[in-house]
C-alpha cells in the first residue's frame, strides 16, 4: 500500500515553470490517488487533473491590492483547505512547496495534527529576500520544519550558513525529469525548417522565465563573435517574462535580429521536440543582487535529450551540470567566457556524455523519492537521501 501524503503548492501542472514540472513528476512517483495535492486553480486545470494520477484540489488564490498583506487571502485560503483536507484524511506527513507561505500553512496544521512538515528549498528565495521581516519569518519556518528538502548542494550551503538551519534536518533531494518525455533521437527536423535554418547551421537553445539572471543576453551577445569565427548559430529562446523587450533590443542593436527567434511558450509535447532540434543548450545565468538559480531543472531536461548544456557557475547549477561531462559551467559574467564555451560544446568529445544522461536523471529521479520517504522512516534526512549524481556515471 502506497504511502498517503499531503502536498500543499501554489506552483503545479499545468502553471508552467521547472518548480511545477519537478513538483508534479516527484508526487507521481510516491503513489496515487491517496496523495492529495492542494494548489491553485490555474487555466486548463480541470482537464489536466482528471487524468492526474494523485487527488488534486484546487483553489482560485489571487492577491487582493487594498489587502495589508496583499497576500492575506491567500494565506486564508490556504490554510482553510488543507486543514478540510487534513483533518478529513490521515497524512503520515504533510509537504510544502515553498516555505513562503505554504511553509507557513503546512506547518501551522501539521502542528494542529500532530504530523511531520517538509518544506522545499529552491535556493534563490534564500538570497533574494533582502534581511527584514519577510527574511525572519523565512527563518523561522525552515528552522521549525522537520525536514528541509533543499534542491541542490548550494541550497543546503545556504540554508545552514545563512539561515542557520539545522544541516541534520536537511536532504539534499535533486529535482527530477521524465526520462521517457526526454530521450536522445526526438526529431527536431520540422522545427528547424519553421526556424529557416538551412544544412550546416548550428542551433542554441535555451528556455526559462525571460529574466537578467538567466544570462540569456549574454548569448545574444555572443552571437556577433561567433560568427566572426566561421560558427553560423541561431538562437531559440523558449519563455515569457520582463525582459523580452530587452532582449529583442539588443538583439537588435547587434545586428542579429534575424538570428534570434524569441518563441514564447511552445506546447508540453513541442518541448522535447525543441531539445532535440537544437545543437546546445545554453543558459549562463549569474548571480545579480542575490537573485540566483537555484538548481536549473532545465540542464537535466537537455542532458535526457543527449544536448550538451552551457551554464553559469552561480548558484545551484553546479549540482545539475556535471561540467565536462553533460556540459560546460563558465562565469555568465564574462561574454568572453560564453564564447569559447559555446565551441568547446561543439567536438566529438560530448558524445561520451550521451551514454550517461539516462542514468544521472534516473538516480536523481531515486533519490528524490528516498529522500522524502526515508525522511520519514527513521533514518532521518541527510547526504544518503541525495546521492551526487556524478558517482552514478
Amino acid at each position: 500500500m502506497k504511502t498517503p501524503f499531503l502536498m500543499v503548492t501554489e506552483l503545479f501542472l499545468p502553471t508552467k515553470g521547472g518548480t511545477a514540472v519537478s513538483f508534479d513528476d516527484d508526487f507521481r512517483r510516491l503513489g496515487g490517488k491517496e496523495i492529495h495535492v492542494v494548489t491553485a486553480d490555474v487555466p486548463g486545470a480541470s482537464d489536466f487533473d482528471q487524468a492526474h494520477p494523485n487527488t488534486v484540489h484546487r483553489l482560485a488564490l489571487r492577491r487582493v491590492r487594498w489587502l495589508r498583506p496583499e497576500s492575506l487571502l491567500i494565506y486564508a485560503k490556504l490554510f482553510a483547505k488543507t486543514a478540510t483536507v487534513a483533518i478529513t484524511r490521515r497524512f503520515v506527513a504533510i509537504f510544502a512547496g515553498r516555505v513562503l507561505p505554504e511553509g507557513l500553512i503546512a506547518w501551522a496544521v501539521a502542528r494542529l495534527l500532530g504530523r511531520p512538515v517538509l518544506i522545499y528549498a529552491h535556493g534563490e528565495e534564500l538570497t533574494n529576500w533582502g534581511r527584514g521581516r519577510k527574511f525572519a519569518l523565512m527563518c523561522s519556518v525552515f528552522r521549525r520544519a522537520d525536514a528541509v528538502l533543499a534542491n541542490s548542494d548550494f541550497t543546503r550551503d545556504t540554508l545552514v550558513g545563512l539561515l542557520g538551519v539545522d544541516p541534520g534536518r536537511i536532504a539534499v533531494v535533486y529535482p527530477t525529469v521524465d526520462e521517457e518525455r526526454f530521450r536522445p533521437g526526438i526529431a527536431g527536423d520540422a522545427l528547424r525548417d519553421g526556424l529557416g535554418l538551412r544544412p550546416g547551421q548550428r542551433l542554441v537553445l535555451s528556455v526559462g522565465r525571460l529574466q537578467r539572471r538567466k544570462g540569456f543576453d549574454s548569448v545574444i551577445r555572443a552571437l556577433p563573435r561567433l560568427a566572426e569565427q566561421g560558427v553560423d548559430a541561431h538562437y531559440a529562446l523558449i519563455g515569457i517574462g520582463e525582459d523580452r523587450e530587452y532582449l529583442s533590443r539588443l538583439a537588435a542593436e547587434l545586428g542579429v535580429s534575424d538570428r534570434l527567434h524569441l518563441l514564447g511558450h511552445v506546447s508540453y509535447d513541442d518541448l522535447p521536440r525543441w531539445y532535440g532540434a537544437c545543437d546546445l543548450f545554453a543558459m549562463p545565468n549569474r548571480d545579480i543582487e542575490g537573485d540566483t538559480e537555484g538548481f536549473g531543472l532545465v540542464f537535466l531536461e537537455a542532458a535526457c535529450a543527449g544536448r550538451p548544456a552551457l551554464s553559469g557557475t552561480a548558484g545551484g547549477t553546479g549540482s545539475a551540470v556535471i561540467d565536462g561531462v553533460t556540459g560546460l559551467r563558465v562565469d555568465g559574467e564574462q561574454l568572453e567566457a560564453v564564447k569559447p564555451g559555446r565551441s568547446r560544446t561543439n567536438g566529438p568529445e560530448w558524445k561520451a556524455a550521451r551514454a550517461g544522461e539516462l542514468h544521472a536523471s534516473a538516480a536523481r529521479g531515486r533519490a528524490a523519492c528516498a529522500g522524502a520517504e526515508g525522511s520519514l522512516s527513521g533514518d532521518g534526512p541527510g547526504e544518503s537521501a541525495g546521492e551526487p549524481v556524478a558517482d552514478g556515471l
